[in-house]
């Protein structure tokens, strides 16, 4: 199904991520864990594409695995920064072939080691060309509502999506925040420019201490005070540190379906104890 009709038919929706493994090694157990998340019958998940692409051959055999066994449907990602317009056409057509229907579009993170591939600069053009090589492909697209780290100004960032819903994005995906109105107040500034497609929040359970600086480090989020006396508070006891995590997300995504923002996408980060526990919590609102 395409994720697009999905948020058409259903009120709410909640959905998951997963990574493929690093190495090869690693196939089976993170075959194990999306299984488990896929077995709670999330409206949809997502297989992430890996820095640089350095994973992403796992990614359509694992999203397909996940489609045809287990009957959820998937979007699969696609990074462009390290990628050739050649690698891009074989990648379109193994999706294609696999049967997959939805393609998470993104510029990915530039290697530490420096960019292989020069195709590519922006999103926007993996967008246009996806979508010239096949039309039918439902495309996502990420979004930041505290503004990408690599923009001085919020508002060249929104000029930046608009371009990007215009290029052919059928919805958009946030970078995980802690405060929702952040959130809110983002939303208001996007519709008045004119981007209307929908836009799903993506919310991380901080369920380690580590996950805090990390976050900061990769998204720029904003930790707000009462994440930080949580963390602080059981920072020692890590069971329940990932208990009042997952209670901090699930209330997140509460208070977000409350103001009517209900298509949710979690980053379990390939937990499927997080995933349940926030399925948990949240059975009698979702479903």
């Amino acid at each position: 199904m395409k994720i697009k009709d999905l948020f058409k038919n259903k009120e709410v929706t909640l959905s998951f991520e997963v990574f493929p493994p690093k190495t090869d090694d690693g196939y089976e157990a993170v075959e194990k864990a999306a299984a488990r998340i896929a077995e709670l019958k999330p409206d949809f998940m997502s297989v992430t594409y890996g820095a640089g692409g350095g994973t992403s051959k796992n990614t359509g055999n694992i999203a397909a695995d996940l489609q045809d066994k287990y009957g959820v449907p998937v979007l699969a990602h696609l990074t462009c920064v390290s990628s050739t317009r050649d690698l891009v056409r074989e990648v379109v057509k193994s999706y294609r072939e696999k049967g997959i229907e939805n393609i998470m579009a993104l510029r990915g993170d530039i290697p530490k080691e420096g960019r292989i591939a020069f195709d590519y600069n922006h999103a926007t053009e993996l967008i246009y060309d996806i979508k010239s090589l096949d039309e039918s492909f439902c495309i996502g697209g990420a979004c930041y509502p505290e503004g990408h780290v690599e923009c001085e100004r919020q508002s060249e960032d929104i000029i930046h999506l608009k371009e990007k819903v215009d290029a052919g994005c059928d919805f958009l995906t946030t970078q995980m925040f802690f405060d929702n109105s952040t959130l809110y107040q983002f939303l208001y500034r996007i519709r008045e420019k004119g981007i209307e497609v929908p836009v799903v929040p993506g919310i991380m359970p901080i369920t380690n201490k580590r996950q805090v600086a990390r976050s900061v480090a990769l998204s720029g989020s904003t930790i707000p005070q009462k994440m930080k006396i949580m963390v602080d508070r059981f920072a020692d006891d890590p069971e329940k540190l990932k208990e009042a995590g997952i209670i901090y997300a699930s209330d997140q995504i509460i208070d977000l379906i409350s103001n009517g923002v209900s298509h949710i996408h979690v980053y379990s980060m390939n937990k499927p104890d997080i995933a349940e526990g926030i399925m948990r919590n949240l059975s009698t609102i979702i479903r």
